[in-house]
């Protein structure tokens, strides 16, 4: 199924239509201001399972990240932050970046597994950021990769749809996505240091 929601004028019905899709397990693609991503609630064990299978990975060795749809989400599944580091998560968010962060000991938990960081991504793009407000709980997600076409990553919708629908529960068309990830930034041995560039400049 997919389902197309304007940027400019976000439908409250579509929004509530992905959060009920992600309560109830579903895996979702979606728009962020990088690459069409796919992702599930975060809280909910047969989704992850259902994630990492889509991504043919164990769930414990998955390196999922996930969105948040603020700062102030983050004490929960991040450790007590540097200054510095604070300051430039605060300087660069939201934004195309993933800054991979020590975890508290909620996301091994969540994981199935002995992680000892976590992925955060804050997406500047309003759909995204509305789903997981309105679901009350990040998503954990990862890009939409395509192994079977020259292109690292799809950016159409309708593209999306044709190679995806039958393994995924809904698509939302936000427009065309970036060709470009996010800028990786690995925080968790004291200086930032970046491990892949992408969209983001620090």
């Amino acid at each position: 199924m997919i389902i197309e929601i304007n940027p400019e004028n976000i439908d409250s019905r579509a929004i509530n239509q992905a959060v009920e899709v992600l309560k109830k397990g579903g895996l979702v693609i979606f728009p962020t201001d990088s690459v069409y991503a796919i992702g599930c609630d975060l809280y909910n064990k047969k989704a992850l399972d259902k994630l990492a299978k889509f991504k043919d990975v164990k769930l414990n060795k998955a390196n999922f990240s996930i969105i948040c749809t603020g700062m102030s989400d983050l004490s929960k599944y991040v450790k007590q932050l540097d200054r510095s580091i604070f300051k430039l998560l605060n300087n660069s968010l939201p934004g195309p970046f993933t800054f991979i962060l020590p975890a508290t000991p909620e996301i091994p938990k969540l994981f199935d597994s002995n992680r000892k960081d976590i992925g955060i991504r804050i997406p500047n793009n309003p759909i995204i950021i509305e789903i997981v407000e309105k679901l009350g709980n990040p998503i954990a997600t990862t890009s939409l990769k395509d192994d079977t076409s020259f292109l690292e990553y799809h950016n159409d919708p309708a593209e999306i749809y044709e190679h995806f629908n039958e393994n995924v529960d809904l698509i939302i068309d936000g427009g065309y996505g970036k060709l470009d990830g996010t800028t990786v930034v690995d925080c968790t041995s004291g200086a930032p240091e970046i491990i892949r560039q992408g969209l983001g400049e620090l």
